[in-house]
């Protein structure tokens, strides 16, 4: 099957290693049939002060310029979406409210870096906390990150605390948190927002993020809603990991993946599997 890869991150993303113009022809030539970018918005990470190392962030009107610029001669279906770093923070909801106003994405990606005022990627999250204390003051972070006023369509790699974590086993599982995971769940299909499975797993025990313990849990709640990205910050982890992924959904009773556009959901069948 001809894959969808929509989360994605150029240059124009602070922590991004290839241009965008790179991106879409790497993304073109692994014979993806659509393509997106979310590019880091950053909000939580300036309310908090936090900073990259190298003390970048983006550049909003290039960005959404050069990106419609590329993308009216894309040699793919291109998507040119945004990822909402969530903090529950008066501020920072009115700034990502007021972003989605004037740049209109046509998909905006939701997910959860900080929690306890620190991105939970870093050593510096962990310390004072034992696995149990910081798995799930990030899970209730997700829970709120859901009840986000501004509009989005993605809920993005839910265990992101897991990739980088301290613990010799740093695998986040469903039996652990069953209680937060199915308030988490319950909500995605309630409001009818859509669950990344991201591949980009790296240290946490997972071929993807959410496991499919969760991704049982998830459709035998009634979800059905799920999309596969990539999450990738270079050319190289572009659709990285999807044939393993998309077999991993189709064997737990998965049958379409969702993704959203402009003009509606797109569903693309997982029969082949």
């Amino acid at each position: 099957m001809k894959f969808f890869d929509f989360h994605n991150h150029s240059t124009f993303s602070a922590d991004g290693a290839c241009s965008l113009e790179r991106m879409l022809f790497s993304a073109e030539k692994k014979g993806l049939a659509a393509f997106g970018t979310a590019e880091h918005f950053d909000y939580d990470y300036k309310a908090l002060g936090l900073t990259y190392e190298n003390g970048r962030f983006l550049d909003e009107d290039s960005y959404f310029s050069t990106a419609r610029a590329l993308q009216k001669n894309a040699p793919l279906r291109y998507f040119v979406g945004a990822e909402f770093g969530f903090l529950e923070e008066e501020k920072t909801l009115a700034n990502y409210c007021a972003t989605a106003k004037k740049y209109q994405p046509d998909f905006i990606v939701n997910s959860v870096h900080v929690c306890d005022g620190q991105d939970c990627w870093f050593s510096s999250y962990f310390e004072g906390k034992d696995k149990t204390t910081s798995y799930s003051n990030y899970l209730k972070a997700v829970r709120k990150s859901l009840d986000a006023p501004y509009p989005y369509h993605i809920v993005a790699h839910v265990g992101y605390v897991s990739r980088n974590a301290p613990y010799a086993d740093a695998k986040i599982r469903y039996q652990d948190f069953p209680d937060l995971y199915d308030d988490i769940l319950s909500a995605v299909i309630e409001k009818g927002k859509i669950l990344e499975v991201n591949t980009s797993a790296r240290g946490a025990g997972s071929a993807f993020l959410p496991d499919l313990d969760v991704l049982s849990r998830y459709r035998a709640l009634g979800g059905r809603k799920v999309c596969i990205s990539s999450d990738a910050h270079d050319e190289h982890r572009i659709a990285n990991g999807f044939e393993e992924c998309a077999k991993a959904l189709f064997s737990v009773g998965f049958s379409v993946l969702t993704y959203p556009t402009p003009e509606g959901e797109v569903l693309l069948p997982l029969d082949e599997f």
